[in-house]
């Protein structure tokens, strides 16, 4: 158990994304750029030992999978579809038009998404990021997802199915990055890449920017979860243990001021940990990346959250919103003890591709807009002109741009002649 002050110490000396592997990742990049699908031959077998014939799914093979998956599974599926789809529909922009300025919206033309399939297949992702950019008008998605042995799952190729996807790519990693990058003779550049990846993913990420746009640059998983004295222990370890199984390095943080809150749910830990299906997993990130914080007051809550900024925020408190407004930055809030962070992963309608490692301090999660670009019009007559004419000279004189001035001051010659 951590104070305040001991918690800042520890987790500033945290780092997110190993950058030795920069080099690792550049050389793939460059390979790819270079041989291009034979690279990604090559790494699948490489990286996945998976030998294929061809990249891309068959469509065929994708509109069977709706028939391989349980009748259930197709309806939880389409379910979150129509809860992202009305959810995402409701928050985009759209058209500014004013008397004089106005700002233009559409959607990008091509769009990568990665699927990602190492420690777990997530159909989750593919709809909580094809549906927005489908929602948005993108003309073309392509979605790209690690080859298995034995074939993509058809939950994957079920969703992708459902949200709208028009192609699908059997390539993972730093590879599929590049490949969506700079176009391969078989997979096609896009304009931007989302979805959450490993290491390489993030790190193909960061050096490709710019040759393509990008959602965010993501880190370790993670979950904060603000408790007190009327908290129920046994939903925060299940919460705590939701989060640690995504990967090793997941990060959980726990806060509350009751010592007695903090002690119960660590006693809990352990045991819940050894029945754990995916133990092998949960029990590196909980041992290296949990921190049980004893608080002083609420205000050290909101101090320490805001300082976090984390991908998840649960408050399980007995008024979760007075937290609302104190709260500036997180991925995403979830309020009470009914709303677990599992419901956000998959059918509550916002998107769970989140900011992590504090990003949400200067960013926020995907959203419908992502998918958009916007331009401003600016339409002046000649009234209009007249009244912004004389600053806009002025300005222009002060910084020694004095063909901006002429280009103003003609006109207003003009019409006094």
């Amino acid at each position: 158990m951590l104070n305040k002050t001991e918690f800042y110490a520890r987790f500033q000396n945290v780092s997110d994304i190993e950058q030795s592997l920069i080099d690792q990742v550049n050389t793939i990049i460059q390979n790819v750029k270079k041989n291009q699908d034979k690279a990604l031959f090559d790494y699948n077998k490489q990286f996945d030992g998976v030998e294929l014939s061809q990249l891309e799914v068959p469509q065929a093979d994708i509109e069977a999978s709706l028939t391989q998956i349980s009748p259930e599974l197709r309806e939880a599926l389409t379910q979150s579809f129509e809860n992202i789809k009305a959810f995402q529909e409701r928050i985009k922009h759209e058209d500014v038009i004013g008397e004089y300025t106005s700002e233009i919206y559409n959607p990008l033309e091509s769009v990568g998404i990665y699927v990602p399939g190492g420690k777990a297949a997530y159909p989750s992702t593919v709809l909580m990021t094809a549906t927005l950019a489908k929602v948005a008008g993108v003309k073309e998605i392509i979605a790209v997802t690690p080859p298995q042995a034995e074939g993509i799952k058809p939950s994957i190729l079920a969703a992708c199915k459902i949200a709208g996807v028009d192609r699908i790519f059997q390539v993972g990693g730093a590879q599929s990055i590049a490949a969506l990058a700079f176009g391969t003779e078989t997979v096609p550049k896009v304009d931007k890449i989302v979805g959450p990846g490993n290491q390489f993913v993030a790190l193909a990420k960061q050096l490709l920017y710019g040759y393509v746009g990008i959602d965010q640059i993501a880190g370790p998983s993670e979950i904060m979860i603000i408790a007190d004295e009327t908290s129920r222990p046994e939903f925060i370890v299940q919460d705590i243990l939701a989060q640690a199984e995504h990967d090793e390095r997941a990060r959980t943080f726990l806060l509350s001021t009751s010592q007695s809150l903090l002690e119960e749910v660590e006693a809990l830990l352990p045991e819940a940990i050894n029945n754990a299906p995916r133990k092998a997993i949960i029990e590196p990130s909980v041992r290296d990346f949990h921190y049980p914080i004893l608080t002083e007051s609420i205000e050290d809550n909101i101090e320490i959250a805001n300082y976090v900024a984390p991908e998840h925020l649960s408050i399980q408190t007995k008024e979760p919103d007075y937290y609302i407004n104190k709260i500036k930055y997180a991925g995403a809030m979830f309020l009470g003890s009914y709303a677990p962070e599992a419901l956000g992963d998959y059918n509550a309608g916002p998107s769970h591709v989140l900011p992590t490692n504090q990003t949400s301090r200067f960013t926020n999660g995907l959203t419908v807009n992502d998918f958009l670009t916007s331009h401003s019009v600016i339409r002046y007559d000649q009234h209009a002109f007249n009244n912004l004419a004389e600053g806009a000279m002025t300005i222009a004189h002060e910084e020694g741009l004095y063909q901006h001035e002429a280009s103003v001051k003609v006109r207003v010659e003009q019409e006094e002649s």
